[in-house]
């Protein structure tokens, strides 16, 4: 009995051994079947379960990091079902909107932001612009993991927003199907089912320093069109609303530049409409409103608490 005890409360207990087995050989199974097989799925497991077994500290870590985990999979898994086949895709009304509203003259010709800046563009602002796009995955990271070891509460619920706003642009990704606006210049209004992503004015990124970052990138993209809204322009709002929540001072200079430098690039290099930027502001806005709501009025709240004890 005794024997039996000291098994199930030690560190390397047979129950966590089988609970992660499970998870691991779940995932990938289902993966192979959604999405095909991938390296990066074995590169996943491997990290999650290195860190879940080498000290307590690292398994604190990862199960705290395993919020960013589950978004990840999510949004691998929207390839497996494309948002075209539920809802007509928005190409030309959305193109002809843009025009409308934020269109500009050009030599007698008015265009779209993103056709003034293709015209227009500098090798200055296709390097800056760049490396704004690299930024949206590690500034949000890099400051979860100074909430982590900083305040676990705040890490909690930044990574909780985070991914609730991603939750919400996914439903609207498949409300409203919207094809980007390289997708017009490449493909014009008509409508192709799987087409491939395209690196757009990013390439001219990689053009200039001989490499070919962002292509490897984009050629994972789940769906060319789920360009609305711009989740690429929330981020920066979520990292900037918890920055400043936390008084962290000077640093939030460099995050609201950041979130104006991301959404800026998002048009210039073609990846977004105005409009999808807007929406993606709207969005984290309404995520950051509707999950605060929610922690003070709900059960959420005694999650919250529960997920902080566990890390």
């Amino acid at each position: 009995m005794q024997q039996e005890a000291l098994l199930k409360n030690s560190f390397y207990n047979l129950r966590n051994v089988y609970l992660t087995t499970a998870i691991s050989v779940g995932y990938l199974l289902l993966s192979v079947l959604l999405v095909g097989f991938k390296t990066d799925q074995l590169v996943l497991i491997f990290i999650f379960n290195s860190l879940f077994y080498i000290s307590a500290g690292t398994r604190r870590f990862i199960l705290g990091f395993s919020i960013f985990i589950v978004y990840w999979i999510l949004f691998d898994y929207m390839k497996a079902f494309p948002n075209y086949l539920f809802t007509e895709v928005h190409i030309k009304d959305l193109y002809h909107l843009e025009k409308s509203i934020f269109g500009t003259n050009h030599n007698g010709i008015k265009l779209t932001p993103n056709e003034y800046w293709k015209l227009n563009g500098t090798a200055f602002l296709d390097v800056l612009t760049g490396f704004f796009y690299l930024m949206w995955v590690p500034v949000p990271l890099a400051f979860a993991t100074y909430l982590f070891f900083k305040n676990k509460e705040q890490f909690v619920r930044f990574s909780l927003t985070f991914v609730w706003v991603n939750l919400l642009g996914f439903v609207v990704y498949y409300a409203f199907p919207a094809a980007p606006p390289w997708y017009v210049q490449e493909h014009g209004f008509t409508f192709i089912a799987k087409t491939a992503g395209n690196t757009a004015g990013l390439a001219r990124f990689d053009h200039y320093f001989n490499i070919t970052l962002f292509q490897g990138i984009y050629s994972k993209g789940s769906n060319v069109f789920a360009a609305m809204p711009s989740l690429h322009s929330s981020y920066p709002v979520i990292v900037a609303y918890y920055g400043l929540k936390n008084r962290l001072g000077k640093i939030n200079l460099f995050f609201l530049v950041v979130m104006i430098g991301i959404w800026f690039s998002a048009v210039y290099t073609s990846h977004h409409y105005t409009l999808d930027v807007l929406a993606g502001i709207s969005c984290a806005t309404i995520g950051i409103i509707s999950f605060n709501y929610l922690v003070k009025n709900t059960r959420l709240k005694d999650f919250v608490r529960y997920f902080v004890k566990k890390i």
